[in-house]
């Protein structure tokens, strides 16, 4: 018995025990997140149920359950529906029902708004509002066409944009003249507000004709009842999606899965971002990300250069060591508080008063913005590259700078053609842990430029291309959006957890390149003597 505890077996057990439940969790919540989030893009079939009372409801099964005071099994119908009932979900006992049915004439309808309708097909108006024949084949003749000319007055839209940027820099140049006061600029504005007013009754016009060809548009509609028979008119142009749950096969199905991933990825959001796609925030993550990196990683590794390298050893180094150890435990929203005072107020508000006066009290840099976020979250990280770079600079051994130096090469050369290589996988090391970190902090984001919907990216093609200015959406904020601060918390549960896939996805796939290179260069600088 003493050599079983001397050899340390319990300890042993104790850890692989630790290690087994670690596993354990992990993977529950892997399952609790892929239970919830990869069933929310197949279109489930739509029952119809009569009560005792003779009322019909029709909706998609999505739960069942006992009443916690009666005990009676219940069941959970998304009704959709929502500007008819002011609800998307509604509970039903199951002793009430006394007939079920699947009707293959039931239509499942994404909409733009208001969520799903559920409905059946009762008129259809066509081009000019003249009735024509109600089915499911003309019916999607109709919604197709409007789509594609829908799609057709993009080229209007384009240069109704064009139009309002020219006139905004206009605008601003502008001001800026009328901010130096001086006679001279006097005869410049005036040109500058001819130039403007032209643009205006262009920008003018093409908003009259796009608002004309909408309103053709909407002249195609359907006329949709409810199972109780309420009618409802939905100009066809409001209709993302049609579906014939029912009558949909297996196949039918999963391209209609694959298309709402597509959508998912490319599309941007709907309904206060419970529906729709999330290529904004999608975009606004990884660039964040990528700017992080891009600031963390030199000042992180310049820093452990000096201080391993460079710096003599006393009271002082060790009081940096302790504060950079220190700072990688500090609340991720004090940093949040920092950047907002130190980088939007302090350096973005300075930015204001030398290159924009003529703009105030309206703020440029010194308002939140993806580059202050970027910055932010680089100071959260920069301890944990700091960190990882002089361990792995102190790993190495004493005798391969020695005997560098031996052969001649200058303390810059060993530093650069043999040290930074050697270190190089400790360095990546480091890079992971803080892009980990960073692609989940919410709390900083929401103090220095996060959103909840932005209107423009902070990378297109308008010059200067990328914006650094601009506010930016990301995938940790919409979770606590969507999640938190929906009026319909029950719908946007499942996007909730589609979103947290997402995110997981992003980290996974950013840490396995990282670590893929880190490997790579192990690979290529281990010796035999390291």
């Amino acid at each position: 018995m003493k050599n079983y505890w001397k050899r340390g077996e319990p300890m042993v057990l104790a850890a692989g025990a630790t290690l087994a439940l670690i596993l354990f969790m992990t993977l529950t919540l892997l399952a609790v997140i892929l239970g919830n989030s990869l069933g929310y893009f197949w279109v489930k079939d739509m029952v119809q149920l009569k009560l005792k009372d003779g009322s019909l409801i029709m909706g998609q099964l999505t739960a069942t359950g006992r009443h916690a005071l009666t005990d009676v099994e219940r069941l959970q119908l998304k009704v959709g529906n929502r500007d008819l009932y002011s609800q998307d979900f509604r509970w039903v006992d199951d002793s009430e029902v006394v007939e079920r049915a699947k009707p293959d004439d039931a239509y499942l309808l994404e909409r733009r708004e208001h969520g799903n309708f559920f409905g059946f097909l009762k008129e259809l108006k066509g081009a000019e509002g003249e009735p024509v024949t109600a089915d499911y084949v003309t019916l999607m003749k109709l919604h197709t066409a409007v789509l594609d000319k829908q799609r057709g007055l993009k080229s209007i839209k384009k240069e109704m944009s064009r139009l309002n940027q020219a006139s905004e820099q206009l605008r601003l140049k502008i001001q800026k003249l009328e901010y130096k006061g001086s006679e001279v600029n006097s005869a410049a504005i005036a040109v500058l507000a001819e130039e403007r007013a032209k643009l205006t009754m262009a920008f003018d016009a093409l908003n009259e004709q796009l608002n004309q060809k909408q309103a053709e548009l909407n002249k195609t509609a359907a006329v949709f009842s409810d199972a109780a028979g309420t009618s409802k008119e939905l100009p066809l142009l409001e209709i993302v999606k049609i579906y014939q749950p029912n009558s949909m096969s297996a196949v039918a199905k999963a391209g209609a899965y694959l298309g709402k991933i597509r959508e998912l990825l490319f599309d941007d959001p709907r309904e206060s971002n419970t529906e729709g796609g999330l290529f904004p925030a999608i975009f606004g993550t990884i660039l964040m990300v990528l700017l992080m990196s891009v600031f963390s990683l030199p000042f992180g590794v310049i820093a452990a250069i000096y201080l391993r390298e460079y710096a003599r050893e006393g009271r002082l180094v060790q009081l940096v060591r302790i504060a950079v150890n220190n700072l990688a435990g500090v609340p991720s929203i004090v940093y949040g508080v920092f950047g907002l005072g130190f980088f939007v107020y302090g350096i973005g508000g300075s930015l204001d008063k030398l290159f924009f006066p003529e703009r105030l009290p309206t703020p440029v840099f010194g308002t939140g913005g993806i580059l202050w976020a970027s910055l932010t979250l680089a100071l959260l990280t920069v301890p944990v590259v700091i960190v990882a770079t002089e361990e792995s600079l102190a790993s190495i051994p004493k005798g391969i700078r020695e005997g560098s130096l031996a052969l001649g090469a200058t303390k810059f050369q060993t530093l650069t053609k043999v040290l930074l290589p050697m270190a190089t996988p400790g360095i990546m090391t480091g890079l992971v842990l803080s892009m980990a970190r960073a692609v989940g902090e919410v709390a900083p984001l929401m103090l220095v430029g996060v959103v909840k919907l932005a209107p423009t990216l902070p990378f297109d093609g308008q010059f200067p291309f990328f914006h650094m200015d601009r506010k930016f959406m990301h995938l940790g904020f919409h979770i606590f959006d969507v999640g938190f601060q929906s009026p319909n918390v029950e719908a946007a549960k499942p996007m909730v957890y589609v979103t947290t896939l997402l995110l997981l996805l992003i980290v996974i796939a950013a840490t396995s390149l990282a670590i893929r290179f880190r490997n790579q260069m192990r690979r290529r600088y281990t010796t035999s003597h390291f």
